[in-house]
């Protein structure tokens, strides 16, 4: 480490003082009456590297009680202004959104030039529209998923299935795991008609790896990011580990699309008997007069994929753990839950808007446990102005949700779960109030959000609804472990293990 070390300082010397002689010093612009927003002293050359540790939502949070809600930070090259409060998250999702909307690219997200055919990090110029175009018409419109309702009832069932039979062997069950498996096969029977696993697989283990993966990688601080200079090396392998796990995806997406492009052959038409997402998808890539490709739907499956199955599958964890390690806040859900719907009865998606208990917990979950802890990076395409300060052109963004979260200038006892505070104020999670921002806001906010939502809540209601839970081995609620995993998604460390009970 101390050879690496070594190594970074000296090129990234080398080429501070290239940029300087070439460039002029970095943030000295005359005509701009403004100053960057305060922050931490930065050490020469690497900046404020050393001052995100392990787990970087965490410190900034930190950070911000000292600086303020608008800081900066220089992380090596790279101007980075963290916002940690709802006026200045309005500031860059509302107010500036247009001037704030392009992406700062991690070296990671290069693999097989990804970057340049996603709809997470494309500029907002005309292939990222036609992308946009493309989701919200072919894939989350209110009459698609109102269609779809069925299935997801379906692979509910088959949850609960899988549950019920741990429950009848008295056997715990790893809820994170279970919920990807549930997700999983969601999304692969939205586009494809398949399941692509199944609860006693161990496909759905390594296809969860892989996605945790991908997120881990671009989420982690990454050298190569910060110093342009050391891209090409990647010493720490964050780009090469991301490329393998891109190969492995389009390998899977490969495969089902070649069977489906040969209609020749009975067995490869969707398992429906009817024409899908992907069919629909397909012909829209075969048409001349589309700028939507066969390469656009490959990366389009990537990024769905990936953000859709991890991130709604760790937010029902940390659901349950949070409701497991308050138990009366688990019985008030459930007494909701049975008065609601009835004990014989199944949830139904109709029913939902009248659980506002059920929809409270979701939205405290999402306030302690954002899906990301920070939105995925924005970059100034101009100056702008906030609170008096300046944000200079492709400075980087930052906007620390998870610090917004737990802020007790926003929020009563904030690090407490308490899910009767959004009984009494009309918050939701839909981009419009900057206090609760899980999928982001603005023009960037996360395409596939109408159908995180409708799934997570089913689930969770499901689950809740249909068995009692406690702890494996025992385990006291107080004695739970909470700890968080660090990466693009923010996961619990230890999967959480527990034991239904039927009712």
């Amino acid at each position: 480490m101390d050879y690496f070390l070594l190594l970074v300082l000296i090129l990234s010397f080398a080429w501070t003082c290239f940029h300087v002689f070439t460039t002029g010093l970095p943030g000295r612009r005359k005509s701009s009456p403004a100053m960057l927003p305060p922050g931490p002293r930065p050490l020469p050359i690497v900046g404020n590297i050393f001052n995100l540790g392990n787990k970087p939502h965490q410190a900034l949070a930190d950070l911000s009680q000292t600086y303020g809600p608008i800081m900066t930070l220089k992380l090596g090259g790279i101007t980075t202004i963290v916002m940690s409060s709802p006026y200045t998250a309005k500031e860059v999702l509302h107010k500036h959104d247009r001037a704030l909307s392009a992406r700062t690219i991690p070296g990671a997200v290069h693999a097989k030039d990804h970057h340049m055919n996603s709809i997470v990090w494309l500029p907002p110029a005309a292939h990222w529209k036609n992308l946009r175009k493309v989701s919200a018409m072919y894939m989350f419109t209110a009459q698609r998923l109102d269609a779809s309702q069925a299935l997801r009832r379906k692979k509910v069932q088959e949850l609960l299935d899988y549950v019920l039979e741990s429950c009848s062997k008295g056997q715990a069950v790893n809820i994170g795991q279970v919920a990807f498996t549930t997700s999983l096969n969601l999304i692969s029977n939205t586009f494809f008609s398949i399941d692509l696993s199944h609860y006693h697989s161990e496909f759905s283990q390594s296809f969860s790896d892989i996605t945790r993966g991908v997120l881990e990688d671009v989420g982690r601080p990454n050298f190569a990011d910060y110093f342009t200079i050391l891209r090409v090396i990647d010493p720490q392998g964050c780009q090469k580990r991301v490329k393998n796990y891109f190969e492995m995806l389009f390998h899977i997406f490969d495969g089902i699309i070649d069977k489906r492009t040969h209609p020749s052959d009975v067995s490869n038409m969707s398992t429906t008997g009817s024409r899908d997402l992907l069919d629909s998808l397909l012909d829209l890539a075969k048409d001349y007069n589309s700028e939507f490709s066969l390469l656009d739907l490959k990366h389009m499956l990537l990024d769905l994929f990936v953000a859709g199955t991890d991130t709604t599958s760790s937010t029902l964890e940390w659901a349950m753990a949070e409701l497991l390690c308050n138990p009366e806040k688990l019985t008030k859900a459930q007494t909701e839950l049975r008065k609601v719907i009835g004990k014989d009865e199944i949830v139904e998606e109709s029913k939902i808007t009248e659980l506002p208990y059920l929809r409270a917990v979701v939205k405290e979950t999402l306030r302690l446990h954002p899906p990301g802890p920070f939105l995925v990076p924005r970059k100034a395409n101009s100056d702008v102005e906030i609170c008096g300060f300046r944000v200079p052109e492709s400075a980087q963004i930052l906007v620390n949700v998870w610090a917004m979260g737990r802020d007790p200038n926003v929020w009563e006892n904030p690090n407490s779960f308490v899910p009767e505070r959004f009984l009494e104020v009309n918050i939701d999670i839909k981009g419009r109030d900057f206090e609760l921002l899980p999928f982001g806001g603005g023009r960037r906010i996360c395409p596939g959000m109408p159908l995180a939502v409708r799934m997570l809540h089913l689930t969770l209601a499901s689950l809740l609804h249909s068995f009692d839970w406690k702890l494996a081995d025992g385990l006291k609620p107080e004695k739970l472990d909470m700890s968080e995993k660090f990466g693009i998604a923010l996961q619990k460390a230890l999967p959480l293990l527990a034991v239904p009970i039927q009712v």
